[in-house]
């Protein structure tokens, strides 16, 4: 009688690093690769933009498509090429599961404040970090290794890469006027392209407290070189005709305008 093979024999075992699986983890690897080089590029031109989510969450979240995606393209290589043995029922019902539940919790690290929005990147990472785990589960080894060293790479030096790359910074602005001042947006779109900024369409809020008028907007700059700095620009709205009170913040804003 043939020896059968247990789910902890050597041979059970070795079949994961076999070299049709090292194969096809590394066309996994490949797909990742790409995937994650493209949405790069998408991200920069965000990031470049000076809107909340930039280059790495846009890297994070298309690798992590693609490796739930090709994954599913090599049904027979699933554990250690025992899928079909396995695998008796249908694995991708699970996998729509816990995509979903880990989109969810995700969500929750996302906070927004004002024109600004955080915690983007830290819920991409934990979504991806969930195919890393469905990888690992079926039993692609080598592919979900190399996620996630992706990951991390992309997560600690992309952010130094998006500095050195050309970009538009975004600051948020409120400023409170005097009773008897009627602040003009023309005025203020004027000043600002005269110190290096323009005013993010759709991002003007205007309110009044105590019959005086409030203003919220963002304001996105022009260049890195162009630009007058944030200390400046708090000089100069000290002395401005009007203003009684203001703040200035560093931001990264919504998609409100392609």
């Amino acid at each position: 009688m043939a020896p059968t093979m247990t789910a902890l024999s050597f041979e059970s075992l070795a079949a994961y690093w076999s070299a049709p699986e090292v194969e096809i983890n590394i066309v996994v690897f490949l797909n990742l690769f790409g995937a994650m080089l493209l949405g790069l590029v998408v991200g920069y031109e965000r990031s470049y933009h000076g809107r909340a989510a930039g280059m790495r969450t846009y890297g994070l979240v298309c690798m992590a498509s693609a490796a739930l995606t090709v994954f599913a393209g090599y049904p027979g290589h699933w554990y250690g090429g025992h899928g079909a043995v396995v695998a008796a029922a249908d694995p991708t019902r699970v996998i729509q599961g816990i995509v979903t539940g880990i989109g969810f919790l995700g969500a929750g690290v996302i906070m927004k404040e004002g024109f600004s929005i955080s915690g983007l990147t830290t819920a991409a990472s934990i979504w991806g970090s969930s195919a890393i785990g469905i990888l690992v589960g079926v039993g692609f080894y080598g592919a979900a290794i190399l996620l996630t060293l992706l990951s991390a790479a992309s997560m600690m030096g992309i952010s130094r890469l998006e500095a050195w790359l050309p970009s538009r910074h975004a600051i948020a602005i409120v400023m409170r006027f005097r009773k008897d001042f009627v602040p003009r947006e023309d005025v203020l779109r004027r000043a600002s392209l005269n110190r290096g900024y323009e005013l993010a369409a759709g991002s003007i809020a205007i309110s009044y407290h105590e019959g005086q008028p409030e203003w919220r907007f963002v304001a996105v700059s022009l260049g890195r070189k162009l630009a007058a700095p944030m200390s400046e620009l708090a000089t100069e709205l000290a002395l401005f005709e009007g203003v009684e009170k203001f703040s200035l913040a560093h931001a990264r804003i919504l998609d409100m305008v392609c």
